[in-house]
């Protein structure tokens, strides 16, 4: 099983180091977390919290994870990054699919990209995308951004996104990875059918085996059974040797840590802490 570290609400300042520090010490991936804003009034709860609370404020920083990928990107060879998760749903495919391939060119076929819908009406709607349609518009927004990045003169006729033949050059030399999120059964069905691997939210064991089970099931009925699958997890509730067994037992191939996080270090904490906390978790459990 990979380990990949979750960089979220960190000073932007740390990311390079932390990055480096990571592929120094095994680790398969930086997990690249998106927000847009924070705005003062949330209309809708915020789906992965008891209470619908957000567990950040307005000072917490957030970088855009594809300008977060191509820096951090630079300053390492090997280690990969992908999103977990961009919001399609307020951005415009077509820009994405010339940003997204840029990243995957520049920093060697090390992007994947982690996508969902979004969660805060205020997110569409400030941006100028309405709330409404949302899952049928990203489903169109991921057809548009696959056929863009796969190369060649093409065009689109939907029912959003409407462009004639174009092409953006150059393409990516590898296909780029599209880990889809989202619990609901239509987020899991959008997974297994387009997708190269499900990424999740936080989750604990219970959950998440049902999910995996589900995701089995889906595949088999689009007929994607046998083609390599990702299970990227933040699960809430195993860690240690055994967690992290049980966790591959159960199908999973990428566990997201937060190393710092296991040894009280907050995500203010120095850049020192976090990266022996970096080695300290890759000493036990990487090898």
């Amino acid at each position: 099983m990979k380990f990949t570290v979750g960089i979220a609400m960190n000073p932007l300042d740390q990311l390079p180091a932390l990055a480096k520090t990571a592929e120094e010490c095994g680790f398969s991936s930086i997990a690249l977390p998106d927000s847009l804003f924070f705005m003062e009034k949330q209309s809708a709860d915020y789906p992965y919290t008891p209470d619908g609370s957000r567990m950040w404020n307005e000072e917490t920083p957030w970088v855009d994870p594809l300008i977060a990928a191509a820096a951090m990107g630079a300053v390492t060879s090997k280690i990969e990054f992908y999103t977990q998760v961009l919001k399609l749903g307020s951005r415009n495919p077509v820009l994405l699919a010339r940003q997204v391939g840029s990243v995957a060119n520049l920093i060697g076929n090390r992007f994947g990209f982690g996508v969902g819908i979004g969660w805060a009406p205020e997110e569409f709607e400030w941006c100028g995308v309405p709330y409404k349609k949302r899952g049928a518009r990203v489903d169109e927004m991921i057809d548009v951004i696959k056929l863009i990045l796969g190369g060649g003169m093409v065009e689109y006729h939907g029912e959003f996104f409407d462009f004639d033949r174009l092409q953006m050059s150059p393409a990516p030399t590898k296909p780029v990875p599209f880990y889809v999120g989202g619990h609901t059964d239509v987020a899991l069905r959008r997974a297994a059918r387009v997708g190269d691997g499900w990424t999740s939210a936080m989750i604990k064991f219970d959950d998440l085996v049902q999910v995996i089970a589900r995701l089995r099931e889906l595949r088999e009925e689009y007929g994607r059974a046998d083609l390599p699958y990702e299970i990227q997890t933040v699960c809430i509730d195993r860690f240690g040797k055994d967690g992290y067994a049980e966790l591959e037992d159960a199908g999973v191939t990428d566990t997201i840590v937060v190393p710092w996080v296991f040894d009280g270090i907050g995500f203010d904490g120095p850049l020192d802490a976090k990266q022996e906390s970096l080695r300290k978790f890759a000493d036990q459990y990487i090898g």
